[in-house]
Protein backbone atom coordinates (compact mmCIF):
# COMPACT_ATOMS: atom_id res chain seq x y z
CA UNK A 1 0.00 0.00 0.00
CA UNK A 2 1.38 3.37 -1.29
CA UNK A 3 0.48 6.40 1.22
CA UNK A 4 0.08 10.12 0.62
CA UNK A 5 0.15 12.78 3.11
CA UNK A 6 -0.68 16.38 2.51
CA UNK A 7 1.32 19.22 4.66
CA UNK A 8 -1.86 19.35 6.76
CA UNK A 9 -1.10 16.29 8.17
CA UNK A 10 2.82 16.92 8.27
CA UNK A 11 2.54 20.03 10.27
CA UNK A 12 0.27 18.35 12.72
CA UNK A 13 3.11 15.89 13.11
CA UNK A 14 5.56 18.33 14.39
CA UNK A 15 3.42 20.07 16.69
CA UNK A 16 2.76 18.17 19.73
CA UNK A 17 -0.37 20.71 20.54
CA UNK A 18 -1.92 20.17 17.61
CA UNK A 19 -4.93 18.52 17.72
CA UNK A 20 -3.89 15.85 15.39
CA UNK A 21 -0.93 15.56 16.54
CA UNK A 22 -1.17 11.84 17.40
CA UNK A 23 -2.91 10.27 14.53
CA UNK A 24 -0.53 12.23 11.79
CA UNK A 25 2.34 11.66 14.07
CA UNK A 26 1.82 7.88 13.87
CA UNK A 27 1.31 8.44 10.43
CA UNK A 28 4.86 10.03 9.90
CA UNK A 29 6.86 7.45 12.18
CA UNK A 30 5.37 4.55 10.32
CA UNK A 31 6.70 6.27 7.14
CA UNK A 32 9.10 4.51 4.64
CA UNK A 33 10.40 6.05 1.23
CA UNK A 34 9.47 2.74 0.10
CA UNK A 35 5.34 3.10 0.78
CA UNK A 36 5.23 7.24 1.63
CA UNK A 37 5.44 10.20 -0.25
CA UNK A 38 4.44 13.57 -0.27
CA UNK A 39 4.80 16.11 -2.73
CA UNK A 40 7.78 18.64 -2.59
CA UNK A 41 5.47 21.34 -2.17
CA UNK A 42 4.40 20.52 0.85
CA UNK A 43 7.81 20.92 1.97
CA UNK A 44 7.40 24.66 1.45
CA UNK A 45 4.16 24.56 2.92
CA UNK A 46 5.23 23.07 6.01
CA UNK A 47 8.68 25.22 6.76
CA UNK A 48 6.46 28.36 6.53
CA UNK A 49 3.06 26.74 8.43
CA UNK A 50 5.16 26.11 11.49
CA UNK A 51 7.60 28.79 11.57
CA UNK A 52 4.21 31.72 11.75
CA UNK A 53 2.41 29.23 14.21
CA UNK A 54 1.31 31.57 17.63
CA UNK A 55 3.99 31.95 19.54
CA UNK A 56 3.56 28.97 22.07
CA UNK A 57 3.86 26.43 18.76
CA UNK A 58 6.02 28.46 16.60
CA UNK A 59 9.21 26.74 15.75
CA UNK A 60 12.52 28.63 14.57
CA UNK A 61 13.80 28.38 11.25
CA UNK A 62 16.48 25.66 12.10
CA UNK A 63 13.98 23.62 14.01
CA UNK A 64 11.85 23.92 10.75
CA UNK A 65 14.37 22.74 8.76
CA UNK A 66 15.30 19.88 10.49
CA UNK A 67 11.44 18.84 10.40
CA UNK A 68 11.84 19.19 6.51
CA UNK A 69 14.61 17.05 6.23
CA UNK A 70 12.96 14.76 8.61
CA UNK A 71 9.78 14.48 5.97
CA UNK A 72 12.81 13.81 3.05
CA UNK A 73 14.64 10.89 4.91
CA UNK A 74 11.25 9.38 5.44
CA UNK A 75 8.86 9.83 2.07
CA UNK A 76 9.72 9.63 -1.62
CA UNK A 77 9.20 13.42 -2.95
CA UNK A 78 7.14 14.16 -6.10
CA UNK A 79 7.42 17.30 -8.12
CA UNK A 80 5.35 17.89 -11.24
CA UNK A 81 7.01 18.58 -14.28
CA UNK A 82 5.58 22.01 -16.18
CA UNK A 83 3.35 19.68 -18.76
CA UNK A 84 1.94 18.37 -15.22
CA UNK A 85 1.74 21.50 -13.11
CA UNK A 86 -0.05 23.39 -16.26
CA UNK A 87 -2.79 20.10 -16.55
CA UNK A 88 -3.42 19.78 -13.06
CA UNK A 89 -4.40 23.93 -13.03
CA UNK A 90 -6.65 23.16 -16.69
CA UNK A 91 -8.36 20.54 -14.42
CA UNK A 92 -9.26 22.73 -11.33
CA UNK A 93 -10.30 25.29 -13.37
CA UNK A 94 -12.71 22.91 -15.10
CA UNK A 95 -14.18 22.10 -11.95
CA UNK A 96 -14.14 25.12 -10.31
CA UNK A 97 -11.15 25.08 -7.94
CA UNK A 98 -10.42 28.75 -7.06
CA UNK A 99 -7.99 29.85 -4.57
CA UNK A 100 -5.67 28.11 -2.18
CA UNK A 101 -7.49 24.98 -2.94
CA UNK A 102 -5.40 25.11 -6.20
CA UNK A 103 -2.75 23.71 -4.04
CA UNK A 104 -4.59 20.67 -2.94
CA UNK A 105 -4.68 19.96 -6.41
CA UNK A 106 -0.99 20.44 -7.13
CA UNK A 107 -0.59 18.04 -4.58
CA UNK A 108 -3.51 15.16 -5.45
CA UNK A 109 -2.15 15.77 -9.12
CA UNK A 110 1.39 14.21 -6.85
CA UNK A 111 -0.47 11.43 -5.30
CA UNK A 112 -1.69 10.15 -8.33
CA UNK A 113 1.66 10.50 -10.17
CA UNK A 114 2.83 8.52 -7.51
CA UNK A 115 -0.44 6.11 -7.40
CA UNK A 116 -0.70 6.27 -4.17
CA UNK A 117 -3.95 4.22 -2.97
CA UNK A 118 -4.61 6.86 0.54
CA UNK A 119 -4.01 10.12 0.37
CA UNK A 120 -4.20 11.38 4.07
CA UNK A 121 -5.10 14.90 4.89
CA UNK A 122 -6.92 16.56 7.48
CA UNK A 123 -8.48 18.95 4.59
CA UNK A 124 -10.92 16.20 3.45
CA UNK A 125 -13.39 19.08 1.68
CA UNK A 126 -11.28 20.48 -0.49
CA UNK A 127 -10.13 16.62 -1.77
CA UNK A 128 -13.22 15.77 -2.73
CA UNK A 129 -13.75 18.77 -4.98
CA UNK A 130 -11.18 17.47 -7.23
CA UNK A 131 -12.72 14.43 -8.46
CA UNK A 132 -13.77 10.72 -7.93
CA UNK A 133 -10.25 9.56 -8.46
CA UNK A 134 -8.89 11.54 -5.84
CA UNK A 135 -11.84 11.17 -3.26
CA UNK A 136 -11.96 7.62 -3.64
CA UNK A 137 -8.29 8.56 -1.79
CA UNK A 138 -8.47 10.73 0.74
CA UNK A 139 -8.75 9.56 4.27
CA UNK A 140 -7.99 11.50 7.64
CA UNK A 141 -5.24 9.46 9.32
Amino acid sequence: MKIFVDSSVLVAAFIPGHVHHDRSFSVLASADAKTAACAVHSLAELYATVTRLPHKYRASAQQALAFVETVGDRFTLLSLDADEYLDSIRRAAEQNVVGGTLYDAVIAACALKAKADTLYTWNVGHFLLLGEDVGKRVRTP
